[in-house]
């Protein structure tokens, strides 16, 4: 196993102190949300971390090709809801992260028998980056109301445009 997708697995083994942590705080300022902030924080540096590691010393395989992603995809997920939990991240937007997840995952399915590889694109890359940090910024601030709808519809607007962007690059991977 390489050092990058040890990596990848230790930001999978943090999501479940992550939400032990924040289902301690609440929901609230304090001593447990700081440190589900902090975890967070760790786990979302790995992503840039293992990354840069599977390409820079040549580790790229396909364990890491499929653990990335679906690392990613259970850490903002976890955050998103343990939100949604609160009553602060609206169940239809949790729905529609997860709808799009599902479908870029269903349309890699159908292209990987027909030889066709669909990488991570730009706006896949700037979905999560955004939503990483945009989750960092509610965890520092979980009372802040306009924080939360602000970081909601930014996890909105680049999860269905990301969603849109595989699929109208991808089409033709649909028909046979």
């Amino acid at each position: 196993m390489t050092t990058a997708s040890k990596i990848t697995l230790a930001r999978v083994a943090l999501i479940p102190i992550y939400m032990w942590m924040m289902y301690c705080s609440g929901g609230q300022a304090g001593p447990w949300m700081w440190g589900a902030l902090a975890v967070f924080i760790i786990a979302s540096v790995t992503d840039f971390l293992d990354g840069y590691i599977a390409r820079h010393y040549k580790q790229v395989s396909d364990f890491g090709k499929f653990l990335d992603p679906l690392a990613d995809k259970l850490l903002t997920l976890a955050a998103m809801c343990m939100f949604c939990q609160w009553g602060s991240f609206p169940a239809w937007a949790l729905m529609l992260v997860l709808t799009r997840e599902f479908a870029v995952s269903g349309l890699r399915m159908v292209a990987g028998p027909k030889g066709k590889v669909i990488a991570a694109g730009k706006s896949g890359k700037i979905k999560t980056a955004s939503t990483m940090v945009g989750l960092c910024v509610w965890m520092g601030f979980p009372g802040v109301e306009l924080i939360g709808i602000v970081v909601m519809w930014i996890i909105v607007v680049t999860t269905v445009y990301s969603g849109v962007e595989y699929f109208v690059q991808n089409w033709n991977c649909l028909w046979d």
